[in-house]
């Protein structure tokens, strides 16, 4: 059968919305570019369940491949098992591509331990970011233990070079940083934001508003902090900022070699099977467009969710509400990192090699079991008297308060730049 280049989509249960998440910082200077990627789970609270589909685009016939739109709308006609075609890879005998990038850190940055410090943290205060997101500000909405704003992260054997927001925009400068994913990248997005903002003045900076683009620009520096909107890395119907839960999720990752095939039929597999492809058509694209002179990538690992308090106060039938202090039991692994995908995309990274730059944020934020928001953030549907009565049933154990760990993910990336 005559094989061609095909888009498809893939279609998932709610449950799998944040099996990985990705965020793109790319930095861009004239000819020059640092770029960085984020790789995170929002939530999956039962993996094995996940599922998704890939399918011809349920159109009018008359409608041609280049003017399809995938959007929430979007519907697959019908399901069968998955083929198994894969990404076709770009060449890698191109120049660079497989010479792996030697770090310049003497030590690992990321193995360490967290360190109670309220001298030099919080690194800014919650009411002085303008940019603050309700969904994170924990003190705005009843937290009353600050204590999860003042821990710092110490590296074993060495130190981490301390935050400095006048380095940080000398190196933004006539630069773009872009994060690229979903609400925990967003977070991550504001994070950065709120660290860089204080020294602009309010007449030379600006926010563009919210959009599947958002734009922080600071004009002195001629430099913007940006945040893309795409929770699944490649095309989906959830691409829309405000109206992106479905029931079904549906992704395209574009540059599968597909054959050619009508009449709707959707590929279905598992969730990290999915996420396979979409790394691939990820990937695919790094290897085939990035120069490593004139760009640089940051893949950051999954951040970890804390919904099972069994998993280090055995016997407890809780989660992170209610939490004070980290955990303190080193090389503690919980469910809420999902090793089998973190294999999964350390094997697509191995491809990539000097394209790449890893941020490993996984472990270190492993031991936060108390920097979520828990109840202690603006929630967007209305809560039942009977989640109302039971705390522990509404807590978010997903997203992380702000100021807290995020920002550490953020001096990881200014003392990697």
């Amino acid at each position: 059968m005559m094989q061609k280049w095909n888009r498809k989509k893939a279609h998932f249960p709610l449950l799998a919305i944040f099996v990985l998440v990705f965020i793109v910082f790319t930095i861009i200077h004239n000819e020059r570019s640092i770029q960085q990627i984020h790789e995170n789970p929002d939530h999956v609270h039962n993996k094995q369940e996940a599922s998704i589909t890939y399918v011809e685009p349920n159109l009018p016939n008359n409608l041609k491949e280049a003017s399809e739109i995938l959007d929430r709308f979007s519907r697959c006609n019908s399901t069968r098992g998955y083929s198994g075609r894969k990404i076709a890879w770009a060449d890698p005998t191109t120049p660079e591509y497989g010479h792996q990038r030697v770090s310049s850190e003497i030590c690992d940055l990321f193995s360490g331990k967290w360190v109670f410090d309220n001298s030099s943290h919080p690194l800014y205060n919650e009411s002085d970011c303008p940019y603050m997101s309700d969904q994170l500000a924990c003190h705005k909405h009843g937290r009353s233990n600050l204590g999860y704003q003042y821990w710092r992260w110490q590296p074993h054997n060495c130190n981490m070079k301390r935050w400095n927001v006048t380095q940080m925009w000398e190196k933004l400068k006539g630069k773009r940083l872009m994060f690229v994913g979903d609400s925990l990248n967003r977070g991550q997005w504001i994070s950065m934001v709120c660290l860089l903002q204080s020294v602009i003045p309010s007449d030379k900076r600006s926010m563009s508003p919210n959009a599947p683009l958002t734009i922080f620009k600071a004009e002195e520096y001629n430099a913007t902090v940006e945040f893309l909107w795409a929770p699944l890395l490649v095309e989906s119907n959830s691409d829309d900022p405000v109206n992106h839960r479905l029931d079904d999720r549906i992704i395209r990752p574009v540059k599968l070699l597909w054959s050619a095939e009508e009449n709707g039929t959707c590929e279905e597999l598992d969730g990290v099977g999915a996420m396979e492809l979409a790394m691939g058509t990820w990937a695919n694209w790094v290897a085939s467009e990035i120069d490593p002179f004139k760009k640089r990538v940051f893949f950051v690992t999954m951040s970890p969710t804390h919904l099972w308090s069994r998993e280090w106060e055995p016997g407890s039938e809780g989660n992170c509400y209610g939490e004070k202090t980290p955990i303190n039991v080193e090389g503690y692994w919980g469910s809420g990192s999902d090793l089998h995908t973190m294999h999964m995309v350390e094997k697509v990274l191995s491809r990539l090699n000097s394209k790449i730059s890893v941020i490993n944020i996984t472990q270190l934020s492993e031991y936060r079991k108390d920097g979520h928001p828990s109840i202690f953030r603006k929630f967007w549907e209305t809560l039942s008297p009977e989640q109302l009565s039971n705390p522990s049933s509404y807590s978010d154990c997903i997203h992380w308060c702000l100021p807290g760990v995020p920002d550490v993910w953020n001096e990881l990336l200014f003392n990697l730049l």
